[in-house]
């Protein structure tokens, strides 16, 4: 069993995680006050002392704990981890992300740091943000100051305050959605002060707003973490953490895309030239902004300004066909004249711009502010990569402004890298196909590292290769899609999820996008290989490109045809996924949905079919014995009648197209 120390918007994101494994857990507050629907869970209330941890994990066979509390609950971690180590128990600690510390803001070590610096400072009007559990430790300040707090609107809370003598007057309630700058207009402090608690607790808002009135913020920093908690700080990284500490948990495993592990093996390899050490983990920043740690095989030097590394490839439990193979990355640098690598500064002038170049097309992005992120393998913090959620729109046209660095960042396909030789994956032609968001994310990691630094880099190769790539390419779409000699670095959220969807749409979108490029003047879309040889023949002046295969997604598919504003749709369909479709299943695949006989009984009423048909179609195993199961005299209103129940299904999918439906035989045979 786990048990989930909860109370806090992590609290949340820990049970929907656990909640996807179907498993039982416990999900523990100290108050009641949360509103929160734990599916698989069991909801405990009260909080518990370190004993009591103890006994209820002993008796209820806890095997791993998720500290999910809020940052400052100090002795609750340290309950924690005397549990832990007593037990011989894994933590899971889920950390918040937290912003940059802004060296304009006062930060305090404690309560008693910040009287000291309030007195220092001379503030008489104090705005305290820390909440009501702060008001004793503030009591110096507010007996002799002007002092006012927002706490929640709970009786608990002005109880307490109450009894610790402050003003009630001098109360505010929080409201969620209430604008941060209202209060302050309303009541012109001098400072505010509040608790380094992230993103996910208003951290930003209160002090963009103080700021912005010219207004002192003091902040008090958070705790260090106890030693030898694992921290994560997203969902994903959650349960990746969960995979490997209690093995069996989740029933299948997620895994991590190339473009991650392209990513991994570019953060590594600048590290160890960096560094000057061997790299075992690799901690990435993920699109969404959160921090995951890859296993690196390998990394090796290869001169003073160039090293690689090499990740391998965890799809998880997706089969996937690039599971367990080699992703090399190898990171060239041409440093500055002014600066050598051994981090000494450089004399040359900062807030360059930060160019970035893939193969022949420059291009030019955002200033990218920094963050502190964790090390899994440990509970302090480190250097910072990328801000959370940072987004590039029209990567291709944008322009990043880097504050330390003047670079030129290179992208190659090496080995087992493929080559783009068609329009319309939003790569350039005769470039290596390493898709935007892989090259977006190793952009943004390889800053970060070089941030740290004093070093500038006058120009960065990045070169990617797969060694196996080239004979792994034959079992993928690539070919289809114009891409020659070796697999796609891809990935949009940097994690495989098993038995991904996912990962198949988007390869339907791209072949669409592709064939859109080409200009065909219809889009062809079929279940497979042996459908496309048969509806070949009735468009044989049409390109390869043309013609997309859409497994089981019909749904999807044609509304990616849709999105895309392609005019003429022809959809090649076999019978087995025909019966399917005609009662309206989007996505045909067997977990989904099966063949219905009664619904095919109806059908054969409604085409005139004679009662002997009608009763035989209950004695059939698979859709295509209807082909003979049917007299020739009853086949054409039957499969006719069938296609118009298919049309009234996926028409609507497409309103601004023409969409034409063609049902094929197992001998290649059409019915329209």
């Amino acid at each position: 069993m786990i048990l989930i120390l909860g109370g806090t918007t992590e609290g949340k994101a820990a049970v929907r995680v656990m909640d996807d494994a179907g498993q039982p857990y416990y999900y523990s507050t100290r108050g009641e006050w949360q509103e929160i629907a734990c599916l698989h869970g069991i909801r405990l209330s009260g909080g518990m002392d370190r004993e009591a941890m103890a006994r209820f994990c002993k008796k209820e066979n806890i095997r791993l704990i998720i500290d999910a509390a809020h940052p400052f609950a100090i002795q609750l971690h340290r309950n924690i981890s005397d549990v832990a180590e007593e037990l011989n128990l894994p933590v899971i600690r889920y950390e918040r992300i937290y912003p940059d510390r802004d060296k304009n803001f006062v930060w305090c070590e404690d309560y008693e740091d910040a009287l000291v610096k309030l007195k220092e400072r001379g503030v008489q009007r104090l705005l305290a943000l820390t909440g009501v559990q702060t008001i004793a430790k503030l009591r110096p300040y507010w007996m002799n100051e002007t002092c006012w707090f927002r706490i929640l609107e709970r009786e608990s809370s002005v109880q307490l305050a109450e009894k610790e003598g402050f003003p009630l007057d001098k109360l505010f309630f929080y409201h969620p959605g209430e604008e941060e700058d209202l209060l302050l207009k309303k009541l012109s402090p001098d400072a505010i002060i509040t608790k380094e608690s992230g993103e996910s607790g208003g951290f930003a808002e209160k002090v963009d707003a103080a700021t912005e009135r010219g207004i002192l913020v003091f902040v008090v920093k958070r705790p260090l973490l106890p030693d030898g908690f694992y921290p994560v700080d997203g969902e994903h990284g959650l349960r990746k953490a969960v995979e490997e500490l209690l093995p069996g948990f989740f029933p299948l495993r997620t895994g991590f895309t190339t473009g991650s592990c392209a990513t991994a093996a570019a953060v590594a390899a600048l590290n160890h030239l960096l560094t000057g050490q061997e790299q075992q983990r690799s901690i990435i920043v993920l699109p969404d902004g959160e921090h995951v740690s890859l296993c690196v095989k390998e990394s090796k030097l290869l001169s003073d300004s160039s090293a690689k590394a090499t990740v391998i490839k965890d799809a998880g439990d997706d089969p996937d066909v690039t599971n367990g193979i080699e992703i090399v990355t190898e990171v060239s640098i041409v440093w500055e004249k002014s600066c050598s690598n051994d981090n000494k500064p450089s004399n040359q002038t900062p807030n360059k711009k930060l160019k970035i170049e893939f193969d022949e097309n420059i291009e030019k992005v955002d200033e990218l502010n920094s963050q502190p992120i964790k090390d899994p393998r440990r509970s302090s913090t480190i250097s910072p990569i990328a801000s959370k959620g940072e987004e590039i729109e029209n990567f291709d046209n944008q322009t990043i402004d880097n504050r330390t660095k003047n670079s030129l960042i290179i992208f190659s396909g090496g080995t087992g890298v493929g080559r783009i030789t068609l329009p319309g994956l939003g790569l350039e032609i005769g470039g290596p196909a390493i898709n935007l968001t892989p090259r977006k994310m190793i952009i943004e990691n390889l800053i970060g590292l070089l941030n740290k630094t004093t070093q500038r880099a006058a120009s960065i190769t990045v070169t990617i290769s797969v060694p196996a790539g080239v004979e792994i390419a034959k079992r993928t779409f690539n070919p289809r899609l114009g891409i020659e000699n070796g697999i796609s670095i891809i990935g949009t959220s940097g994690i495989v999820k098993p038995f991904s969807s996912e990962a198949f749409v988007n390869s339907i979108r791209r072949e669409i996008e592709v064939a859109k490029a080409t200009d065909s003047e219809r889009l062809v879309i079929n279940s497979g290989a042996k459908s496309e040889r048969f509806i070949r023949k009735i468009y044989p002046e049409l390109p390869t490109q043309a013609f997309v295969h859409y497994g089981n997604f019909i749904g999807e598919t044609i509304k990616i045809a849709a999105e895309l504003s392609i005019k003429k749709v022809t959809m090649g369909i076999m019978i087995g996924k025909a019966v399917k479709l005609a009662e309206g299943a989007l996505d045909t695949h067997s977990k989904n949905v099966v063949m219905n006989k009664a619904f095919l009984q109806s059908v054969a009423r409604e085409a005139g079919c004679t009662p002997r048909s009608i009763n035989s179609i209950d004695n059939i195993t698979l859709a295509r014995e209807l082909w003979t199961l049917l007299p020739i005299e009853e086949q054409a209103v039957f499969f006719s009648l069938l296609i118009q129940y298919c049309h009234k299904h996926t028409a609507p999918l497409l309103p601004e197209g023409e969409l034409t439906i063609v049902l094929l035989t197992e001998e290649g045979m059409a019915f329209e």
